[in-house]
């Protein structure tokens, strides 16, 4: 856009994040709320201990708890590339890589040869998409060696070998794992497999196994085959149901934690001792908190060598033996966790146990704990990608450009802080270096993409220096659905651009619960635009008669939908009668960008000129679509240079009529 060459006051530039402090009360009375205040899961405390925290997580999380969670942590492929497998090939290729990998598998991805190994290596995430991906006929494998490894949500079935009940002949397990550590295996459902579904072996450590299904099947559960005594593993809310033995089985284990589970419909073949529960054996240290076991033979049990300190369990049905003798551990010593009632365990695992369609879904990717800028995480977002991926934003400020190229869709960009001053993300080029596009911090050009609870900010000080090209850009937009929800964009001329690809292509963009401030052509682009229950600063530029322009619109004129700025405030510092509600942009002279304004139902300043509209690069307002229907305040009035919209016309100049396209796209209906 064309260079306005006056500026603030010297010295009247701000600090990031201090404007927002100053606008509180002002979206207290608009009745947005609190700023950018998030609400917080809720969940039971489960006590202190060493290396916890004291408030658990909620039902479920992306980040492991348990003995997964300490010493460093287990994380995955965070920190690496997103990618879907619908094959075996691809599954092969991205689990075996050396580097880092988040794997989500799409559909039934079916294993040959029958039993095959697919060999996972470190640093690797996979997760099932919703509740349908599956493994079918082979097995993932962990070398030793192998660690950080989280394998979710998936469904691994169907090995089993007829007539081999007992798994002598092949050794086809679902997950199979040789001195390991940090691996999470959760929310997964293995069924009918050739030997084990879950095989933890030789001195595997820093496991968590947590809400899986182990269905239809002889040897469920092992962990050992090893005379050391070192892995550390928690097993909790886990259904074991149609199974034998091993529920789990735990040999030499130096602390095994067992809470939570729900053990039923066992196996009922005879067999007066290989068909049973959870075994301690050899020299291991366990712990049995709040189970519930129906219809089973020798609940627990416990080698003399071995301890087992059992609490709150129920069971119903049972016979056999029911072991108890030692100290074993104290599992709050190392971890907090969720302890639920055992009467509640059944249903609870029931409904939440194995593969679940809201896990799946959506990958997160963290900022800066995984991935270290924003940049880096959009990046190892997949052009093409269809599923909703999360780039959660951490408290700070984060001085980079981000760009999110067209192609890399469903990205909800999200500050995870109480406010949107919180999470600010920023740079200080103006268009004198890069040009207006090339001075923006933030481009997004994908369609689909949510910011929320963020600031975008362009802290060039113009007041400091003298350019010719001084356009800044807090953010600008071409992609089609672009939601902003409890976002501020900080900066003076050209702060927030909202476009489109070329002329007579339309953008939609919603802008909601937010803030923006600038002084010269702030708001400005030909995407069709909504502003509502937004505060708006006009900014002085330390003129009596003439500090800038609101919007700057270059609407098609195909277009019947500009910019909509509804049931907000425009607020400004700068004297009366110095501030025009917005100017036609007609770029490179374009005749056929004719700009559509219309402020409705919205809070006017005193700053606001009793003639707000003008002419721009020798296109006469009055050629444009300017409007204003129910403005109020110091700075509304009705006047022969005020055209206002009839209420005949009113009816179709609403948010829905401004969104909906040809798609029917209502943002402004979800929460």
């Amino acid at each position: 856009m064309t260079h306005f060459p006056s500026k603030r006051l010297p010295g009247a530039s701000r600090p990031v994040g201090r404007t927002l402090a100053a606008v509180v009360a002002l979206v207290a009375a608009l009745g947005l709320g609190a700023a950018g205040e998030t609400s917080a899961a809720t969940s039971t405390t489960g006590g202190t201990g060493t290396g916890g925290t004291t408030t658990p997580a909620p039902r479920w999380t992306d980040r492991p708890h348990g003995f997964a969670s300490l010493a460093g942590g287990t994380t995955g492929g965070a920190g690496g590339r997103v990618v879907t497998v619908t094959d075996q090939a691809s599954l092969v290729k991205y689990a075996a890589a050396e580097e880092p990998y988040i794997i989500r598998v799409a559909g039934s991805v079916a294993v040959a040869p029958f039993g095959s190994d697919v060999v996972v290596t470190s640093n690797k995430t996979i997760i099932g998409v919703g509740d349908t991906g599956e493994i079918v006929h082979g097995e993932l494998h962990l070398n030793p060696g192998t660690r950080n490894v989280i394998i979710r949500n998936l469904t691994i079935r169907d090995s089993y070998v007829e007539g081999d009940w007992d798994g002598k002949t092949t050794d086809f397990d679902a997950i199979q794992m040789d001195t390991v550590d940090h691996v999470w295996i959760d929310h997964n459902r293995f069924a009918h497999m050739g030997d084990g579904l879950l095989d933890i072996r030789k001195d595997s450590q820093y496991i968590t196994v947590s809400d899986n299904q182990f269905a239809n099947h002889n040897k469920a559960f092992g962990i050992g085959w090893t005379p050391n005594v070192l892995t550390q593993i928690t097993i909790d809310h886990n259904w074991f149901t149609g199974t034998k033995q091993r529920n789990p089985s735990a040999d030499n284990c130096a602390y095994a934690h067992l809470y939570n589970n729900y053990v039923s419909a066992q196996v009922a073949d005879g067999d007066p001792v290989w068909t049973y529960g959870n075994w301690s054996r050899g020299r291991t240290k366990m712990v049995i908190e709040n189970s519930y076991y129906d219809g089973v033979q020798h609940p627990y049990q416990a080698d003399a060598t071995a301890e087992l300190v059992q609490r709150g369990s129920i069971l119903k049905n049972v016979s056999g033996r029911q072991d108890a003798w030692g100290t074993a551990f104290e599992p709050r010593d190392f971890y907090a966790y969720r302890l639920d009632p055992a009467a509640a365990v059944p249903a609870l695992v029931k409904r939440f146990s194995g593969p679940q369609a809201r896990i799946g879904a959506g990958v997160t990717l963290n900022v800066p704990a995984d991935y270290p800028t924003v940049q880096a995480a959009v990046d190892a977002v997949p052009v093409g990608n269809a599923g909703p991926v999360t780039v959660a934003v951490a408290p700070g400020t984060y001085r980079e450009k981000v760009f999110v190229p067209a192609g890399k869709s469903n990205i909800l960009l999200q500050g995870t802080g109480r406010k949107r001053s919180d999470t600010v993300i920023v740079y200080n080029t103006p268009a004198e270096y890069g040009g207006s596009t090339g001075s923006a911090t933030v481009r997004i050009a994908a369609n689909d993409v949510t910011a929320r609870n963020l600031t975008f900010s362009n802290d060039f000080d113009e007041a400091a220096v003298e350019l010719k090209g001084e356009q800044a850009l807090a953010m600008k937009t071409t992609g089609d659905r672009i939601v902003f929800e409890n976002t501020a964009f900080l900066g003076n001329q050209d702060t927030l651009m909202t476009d489109s690809p070329k002329l007579d292509v339309i953008s939609r963009v919603y802008v909601r619960d937010s803030y923006i401030e600038g002084d010269v052509d702030f708001i400005y682009g030909r995407a069709t635009t909504v502003v509502e229950r937004s505060v708006i600063r006009a900014l002085s530029r330390g003129s009596a008669t003439n500090n800038g322009y609101i919007t700057a619109a270059s609407t098609w004129t195909g277009n019947p939908y500009g910019f909509l700025i509804t049931r907000s405030k425009v607020v400004s510092d700068a004297p009366a009668d110095s501030f025009r509600l917005g100017r036609p942009w007609h770029p490179g002279g374009e005749p056929n960008a004719v700009a559509q304004v219309l402020f409705r139902d919205t809070e006017l300043p005193a700053a606001v000129k009793a003639s707000p509209w003008t002419d721009m690069s020798g296109f006469s307002w009055r050629d444009a679509r300017f409007t204003e229907y129910g403005t109020y305040g110091a700075g509304a009035r009705v006047t022969a240079d005020r055209p206002q919209l009839s209420e005949a016309d009113a009816a179709s100049y609403t948010v829905a009529e401004y969104l909906r396209g040809t798609d029917g796209w209502a943002p402004y209906a979800r929460r």
